[in-house]
């Protein structure tokens, strides 16, 4: 009798298909841990109790930044998945890659003052769509 039926300790641990475009989605991930932290604490900082979403501009700053990447990684998730699955996983990783820091620069260009955040914005727009000129050129060339 199997007693592992969903293979939790028999997995093939060390086994992704796609290992740096995990990476990068882990990278991603732990990016949207910190930003959410900094809500958190900038509420705290602020006084702004939850549910409330209205505070001192700095706040709103902190909060918009965090919101607007949450919007971005809703996009841009798929987008890398789709450009490792179609192209390549190293493609989709070094765009991945450029798209974190462009989220960095956003968020730090935010922070200081809200007319800073354009060229993290920009510069991830652009990479989110060549992941989706990558994407739809290989998908296409599958058929």
């Amino acid at each position: 009798m199997n007693m592992d039926p969903w293979h939790i300790f028999t997995a093939n641990f060390g086994h992704v298909g796609m290992p740096y475009t995990a990476f990068i989605t882990l990278l991603d991930i732990g990016l949207y841990f910190v930003l959410t932290y900094n809500v958190g604490r900038a509420r705290g900082k602020h006084k702004v109790v939850a549910p409330s979403t209205d505070g001192p501009e700095v706040f709103q700053r902190v909060m918009r930044v965090h919101v607007n990447t949450v919007e971005q990684l809703l996009m841009h998730l798929p987008l890398l998945w789709l450009a490792a699955c179609a192209m390549d996983d190293v493609f989709a990783a070094s765009f991945g890659a450029v798209w974190l820091l462009s989220r960095i620069l956003y968020a730090r260009g935010y922070y200081r003052k809200a007319k800073s955040r354009m060229k993290g914005f920009v510069i991830g727009i652009f990479i989110n769509i060549i992941l989706f000129m990558g994407a739809l050129a290989g998908t296409v060339a599958s058929f």
